[in-house]
């Protein structure tokens, strides 16, 4: 027992020696100290590395199909009605949405940006009790309302009762209204006085898009628009204006739900427009993200990229539509971003790393102080030292 008892004893790789034999000096005593500070500090903070999450990033190939994408916005434009302001969206497969109504709110501003109170429909037109019959007389009292859609029913029996069903029917057959003051309805409405009364009115607009997956675009234009020819246009005549200034501020733009640390660039982005009229275009990029936090709760959205071009126009000559387009296309790879504990096996192993580190380095450089000082004194008891 004594011989595997001293077989153990001549494996200690840590000798002791006497404390006869310490020899304590001033300069061992501040590196010391200095050496239990840096200690210290690098312990703080590698367990506060350990107590946080960490956020891994990976690129991957996107897979997914049959996906849709939200489009938030949130833009005001100071000086276009929300009369005559529209959205719309299409995409490269075909499907197109056009004068979004449906998850958009408007809010009408004044000159200085502040909301205005909803008012009713037809303030300041003319009052007509007896509305125009589609088959040409006045409504009588016994008579269910028909109102005519002038050329531009489907079927024989349809009918258009407001303004705004006129418009529609005259946007499904490729026409433009050209002259609303012919319209009855649009008369009775006072369609052409409600716009005359908000003019240099602004307009905040704000909702969300559910749009296919697949490259498309979404704009922000006055008129209503259809399809003629196979061309997308705007009916701009019934506003009978030469030139729209479209300047705005895009107060909030995501593609998808907000995750930490998202940074949408177009947020906060302010444009004023400087000649008569023009189209103003941004071209995204948009990249699918995936963010899952230590909880493993998963966030599916995008982030994007963006440059812009304005395309402008001689007024009374409207070569391109005026408006704000917005044409997205999407990344094939996929960020995906993991929130995730380190170990606490890797803690420990840079806990010893730095206690280790810093007691080896700090025992050099005592070394070398104590040689150094032992040689010099030496140099100087013998008169070498000059």
């Amino acid at each position: 027992m004594d011989g595997i008892m001293n077989k153990l004893r001549n494996l200690d790789a840590y000798p002791k020696i006497n404390e006869d034999f310490y020899s304590r000096t001033l300069s061992g005593g501040v590196i010391t100290l200095v050496s239990s500070v840096v200690m210290f500090l690098l312990f703080f903070s590698e367990l506060r590395l350990y107590l946080h999450a960490v956020t891994e990033t990976k690129l991957v190939v996107d897979t997914s199909r049959g996906e849709t994408l939200r489009i938030n916005f949130d833009i005001t434009f100071p000086a276009l009605a929300c009369s005559i302001l529209s959205v719309d969206a299409m995409d490269i497969s075909g499907e197109q949405h056009l004068d979004v109504r449906h998850d958009v709110i408007k809010k009408r501003l004044d000159v200085h940006g502040n909301v205005i109170e909803a008012r009713q429909d037809g303030i300041g037109a003319p009052k007509i009790e007896k509305p125009l019959q589609r088959h040409g007389g006045r409504l009588d009292h016994n008579e269910t309302y028909c109102g005519s859609c002038y050329g531009a029913e489907a079927a024989d029996d349809d009918c258009c009762n407001s303004c705004e069903d006129v418009r529609e029917a005259y946007r499904k057959k490729g026409w433009a209204l050209s002259n609303p003051d012919l319209i009855d309805q649009c008369k009775r409405e006072g369609f052409l006085q409600k716009i005359k009364d908000e003019e240099g009115e602004g307009c905040n607009i704000y909702g969300f898009l559910e749009v296919n997956k697949v490259a498309g675009n979404f704009h922000f234009a006055p008129g209503k628009s259809f399809q003629q020819s196979n061309v997308h246009v705007h009916d701009l005549l019934a506003f009978q204006k030469d030139s729209f200034n479209i300047s705005h501020k895009i107060n909030r733009l995501s593609f998808g739900d907000y995750f930490p640390g998202v940074l949408n660039p177009l947020d906060s982005v302010q444009w004023t427009q400087e000649q008569p009229s023009g189209m103003y275009q941004y071209f995204i990029k948009v990249v699918p993200t995936v963010y899952t936090d230590v909880s493993g709760n998963t966030i599916q959205s995008n982030q994007f990229s963006v440059t812009e071009h304005f395309k402008g126009a001689e007024i009374g000559r409207l070569q391109s539509l005026p408006g704000v387009f917005f044409f997205y296309d999407l990344s094939p790879i996929k960020v995906t971003f993991t929130e995730q504990h380190v170990s606490f096996l890797h803690f420990l192993t840079n806990v010893c790393a730095i206690v280790g580190g810093v007691f080896t380095v700090s025992g050099i450089l005592d070394s070398f102080v104590y040689h150094g000082q032992k040689a010099i004194k030496k140099k100087m008891e013998i008169g070498k030292f000059s």
